[in-house]
C-alpha cells in the first residue's frame, strides 16, 4: 500500500485488501522495534563487509568480522540474512589446464616435504606451482611461491610462456624479498621448469633444498593448489581479462593488496598472511 499510495487512494486500497484505514495509519506511524533496528543495523554491516571484499566472503568470514565489531550473531543467522539480501560469495565451475610436464630426463628431487604442511616459522618451507590464466589477448601463466607458515605469496611472476625463466623470476623475487636462512625447503611438482638445470642451480646458489611431489599426486602440493583455486574462484573466473596488462594489474592488486594483506584466513585464526607473520616476529622479538 505504501509503495502504491501515489497511484491509488488509501481508502480504495484498504477496501480492496480488507484492511481498516485506522489500522493502516497505525502501522505507518509505528516506531520500529529494537529487534528490527538491530536487524537493520546487522543487514547494513553484512552488506558492507560483503561489498568491501568484492563479494569474496561467505557467512563464516563475515560472522567473524561482525564479532570483531562487537555483534553477537551465529553463522547460520548471517547466512539467512545474506540470502534475504541476495548476497552470495563468488563460486565457479572448475576448469583446469595442465601445466605440469613430468615426462623429461632431468633429475628429480625426493619428496622431503611428504605432505607435512605445518611449519613452526616463516621462511622454512616454500611451495611453488604454475597455473593457467585465461586472457582474450592471449594465454598467460602465473608462477607463484607460497610460504607454508603464513600462506603469504612471497614471489610471483606472470608471462605468456610457461618457461624456466618464468619460475626463476618468481624465485628470485621471493629470495630478494625475504632473504631466508640456509636450508629452506622448496617444494614443487616434477615439471620441467622446476627440474631444469638452471632452476636447480639457482636453488643451490641460494642454499635452498629442493623437494618434489610424487608423480601424479596433487595432494603432495595441496597448499599451493589451494591458493590457485582461491585465486581463480575469487578473481580469475569472475573477471574477463581483455588485455594482458589488465590481467597483470588485477592479479597484482589481488595478491599484493588483498590476499597477502587483507584477506582473512580460517587456518590462520582469521588473520591475513602478513599479519600472521608479523605476529610471529612480535612474539619472538
Amino acid at each position: 500500500m505504501e509503495e502504491n499510495s501515489s497511484e491509488f487512494s488509501v481508502e480504495k486500497m484498504c477496501k480492496v485488501l480488507g484492511v481498516s484505514r485506522s489500522g493502516y495509519y497505525k502501522w505507518k506511524s509505528a516506531e520500529p522495534s529494537q529487534q528490527q533496528i538491530w536487524k537493520n543495523e546487522i543487514l547494513s554491516r553484512i552488506a558492507h563487509h560483503f561489498h568491501d571484499n568484492k563479494g569474496r566472503y561467505g557467512s563464516p568470514k563475515i560472522t567473524h568480522l561482525l564479532s570483531l565489531e562487537g555483534y553477537t550473531i551465529t553463522q547460520r543467522t548471517v547466512g539467512i540474512y545474506m540470502r534475504e539480501l541476495r548476497l552470495r560469495s563468488c563460486v565457479s565451475k572448475k576448469f583446469r589446464v595442465t601445466t605440469t610436464d613430468s615426462n623429461h630426463d632431468f633429475p628429480t628431487a625426493p619428496n622431503i616435504l611428504n605432505q607435512r604442511f605445518q611449519t613452526e616459522a616463516p621462511n622454512k618451507v616454500w611451495v611453488a606451482d604454475i597455473t593457467y590464466i585465461p586472457c582474450r589477448e592471449g594465454r598467460l601463466y602465473l608462477a607463484s611461491i607460497l610460504d607454508l607458515y603464513s600462506r603469504e605469496i612471497v614471489g610471483w611472476r606472470l608471462a605468456d610462456r610457461m618457461t624456466t625463466e618464468l619460475v626463476l623470476g618468481a624465485l628470485d623475487d621471493a629470495y630478494q624479498t625475504k632473504r631466508p636462512e640456509k636450508g629452506l625447503i622448496h617444494h614443487s611438482d616434477r615439471g620441467t621448469q622446476y627440474a631444469s638445470h638452471d632452476y636447480r642451480s639457482r636453488l643451490a646458489q641460494y642454499h635452498i633444498v629442493a623437494s618434489m611431489s610424487r608423480r601424479g599426486n596433487c595432494y603432495d602440493n595441496a597448499c599451493m593448489e589451494s591458493f590457485h583455486s582461491i585465486l581463480k574462484k575469487e578473481l580469475i573466473y569472475t573477471t574477463k581479462f581483455r588485455t594482458k596488462q589488465q590481467a597483470y594489474d588485477e592479479i597484482f592488486a589481488y595478491i599484493e593488496f588483498f590476499y597477502n594483506r587483507k584477506r582473512i584466513h580460517g587456518a590462520l585464526g582469521y588473520l591475513s598472511p602478513v599479519r600472521f607473520a608479523a605476529l610471529f616476529y612480535k612474539k619472538t622479538a
